[in-house]
């Protein structure tokens, strides 16, 4: 886990203080025998010892009350090595966001996007992220690039102008979005900056029309109340920037309408995210096996999922742009941030973060 700010100074974790003149207390420490510090990093003998060392201090249940979640084990240790990192840094983020208003303006909610491939566990920790929020009491509002798909109409007028294109078949890739419907809810959530302004969050049901989708019904929408402290935006394309034509005709012919679409991203959804979080992958192939062992523990547990040939067939109308905009996405940033307002955290196959060198 790494922020881009080069100086350092805002993630440094340990402060040093050096005095001129020696205190009372400062010559009692000088007077302990250096023998009774310990000289060796504690040993843990196995993960379940860490976690229970982890929860055995009064960080995540008493400040955090996160016995309140029903985590799986494997989340409930990233509790600690990914969630509340990442919860302290989004913090840290509204501080510096709020000191440019003054005492009596009112603070539009900072929006927070979070770039995550699919299956990597962005939803997790977006929730994590939410209630950490809620019980330190900053409200905050959810909302994923899902949420934006076109209707079940707008997805066949899609299909209709691009016969043949598998890649915007169904919903998914650039282009298969109401950019206007999302600006209108962007712009709404941020006017909820005073006690008593709502508006309901647009949902999609991707059950509607034999799984191809439709917007869900208004009346299901959920309801956010303001003051808001900042909007949780995360879908796996934020940040996508268009790349040359070559480089997409390389990939896959069919990604040139995508690229020509995706021209109208930033305006829509990317000019609104002032703070960045970017999860890193190094293999996109690890989208496929994500969602396989989801469809998987799906079947086994008796609940319709894909089949093994139906798994392929979903992803691979993803990897084609994770395979043109990725290495652009880790090597410049998402388009439009800011290098001292981006945080990159590296995850490994099993989804755990990896530790920046």
């Amino acid at each position: 886990m790494q922020s881009s700010n080069s100086s350092g100074s805002r993630c440094s974790w340990i402060k040093e203080t050096s005095f001129h003149d020696k205190t009372a207390g400062q010559e009692r420490r000088e007077a302990l025998s250096v023998s009774a510090l310990p000289t060796k990093p504690a040993q843990v003998a196995a993960v379940e010892d860490l976690y229970d060392f982890i929860c055995s201090g009064p960080l995540l249940d008493k400040i955090f009350r996160l016995s309140e979640l029903f985590l799986t084990e494997p989340q409930k240790i990233r509790i600690y090595h990914y969630y509340i990192p990442v919860f302290l840094w989004c913090e840290e983020e509204l501080s510096l966001h709020s000191s440019k208003f003054k005492d009596e303006d009112d603070i539009p909610p900072l929006v927070i996007g979070f770039s995550a491939p699919q299956g990597c566990g962005k939803t997790t920790l977006v929730f994590a992220l939410s209630f950490l929020f809620e019980i330190t009491g900053r409200k905050t509002a959810t909302i994923s690039i899902d949420d934006f798909y076109l209707t079940a109409e707008g997805q066949g007028k899609l299909r209709e102008s691009n016969p043949g294109n598998a890649l915007l078949e169904f919903r998914g890739n650039a282009g298969s979005h109401d950019l206007p419907f999302s600006v209108e809810t962007l712009t709404s959530l941020q006017k909820l900056t005073r006690e008593g302004t709502k508006m309901k969050l647009p949902r999609y049901d991707k059950s509607a029309y034999k799984g191809r989708g439709d917007r869900a019904d208004p009346s299901t929408w959920p309801e956010v109340e303001g003051p808001l402290s900042a909007i949780l935006f995360e879908g796996w394309m934020l940040g996508f920037k268009p790349v040359p034509s070559e480089v997409v005709k390389a990939v896959d012919p069919q990604l040139e309408v995508v690229n020509k679409n995706l021209e109208a991203y930033y305006d829509a959804w990317d000019k609104f995210i002032k703070s960045w979080i970017v999860i890193k992958i190094k293999d996109p192939s690890y989208v496929y096996q994500w969602r396989l062992q989801a469809e998987i523990a799906m079947r086994d547990e008796g609940k319709p999922g894909m089949s093994d040939e139906e798994v392929f067939d979903f992803v691979s109308r993803y990897l084609p742009a994770y395979k043109a905009y990725l290495t652009t996405l880790y090597a410049e940033g998402p388009s439009g941030s800011h290098p001292d307002h981006l945080l990159v955290v590296k995850i490994d196959e099993g989804r755990n973060p990896i530790l920046a060198n």
